[in-house]
């Protein structure tokens, strides 16, 4: 069974994070996808965000009915920092032995892999499916990837253009996937709450409810 993680702040979720994981469980054939909100994002301490659980709610609320979309509130339920090393190794645990596991990430982040927290355990410990960037043709965004690997990522990478993916003779493969480019962004959304402009089509019917019945980014 293949199952893809896909781990954010969903500050709030929207329908560009929705897209880009349907189309990564489509084209890398998951049995499911998993989002995971982040209680306290190693990248933005200090910064207000709203409490995880509404975080964990609205991307509860946004999944409802869709098959190959899940939520899990393992880093809500974590104290401290909301490493993605440690719930891999979560995920490693809890689910049957055969499961096949990829990490979801954006393309921008990826390109900070080293900085984040155990970066090399990470690599070695999980397949990558990295997320295309807006406005990028899978060719240069491919350019793109293999030169900062090369750059940046240490070890013997192979790239295999019929399989978009780099390969390791001892580490798990990094992927990539051309995602459907919707230009929304959630620092957008609170900016158009804040000045009381409309979300609707940016978010689904049922985050908008709950924004608005909770008075969220007000």
């Amino acid at each position: 069974m293949r199952i893809g993680l896909f781990g954010g702040t969903f500050d709030p979720i929207h329908n560009g994070h929705l897209r880009a994981a349907l189309d990564v469980a489509e084209a890398m054939t998951l049995k499911r996808c998993i989002l995971i909100p982040a209680a306290t994002p190693p990248h933005k301490t200090g910064k207000k965000i709203p409490n995880v659980n509404h975080r964990l709610a609205m991307t509860q609320t946004a999944v409802e009915g869709v098959d190959a979309l899940s939520v899990s509130d393992v880093e809500a339920r974590r104290s401290g920092p909301s490493f993605t090393i440690d719930t891999v190794r979560h995920f490693q645990r809890t689910l049957a032995a055969e499961t096949e596991l990829f990490l979801l990430i954006g393309a921008d982040a990826f390109f900070e892999i080293d900085a984040w927290h155990a970066w090399r355990e990470l690599l070695e410990a999980i397949a990558m499916v990295v997320m295309t960037r807006p406005g990028e043709g899978a060719a240069d965004f491919a350019a793109s990837l293999s030169a900062f690997i090369e750059a940046h990522v240490p070890g013997d990478y192979r790239f295999d253009s019929a399989r978009r993916a780099f390969f390791h003779p001892g580490r798990p493969p990094i992927h990539y996937v051309p995602v459907t480019m919707l230009d929304i962004s959630s620092t957008d959304i609170r900016s158009r709450i804040r000045q009381g402009r409309s979300i609707r089509y940016l978010v689904p019917e049922t985050v908008e409810r709950y924004i608005r019945e909770k008075e969220l980014y007000r």
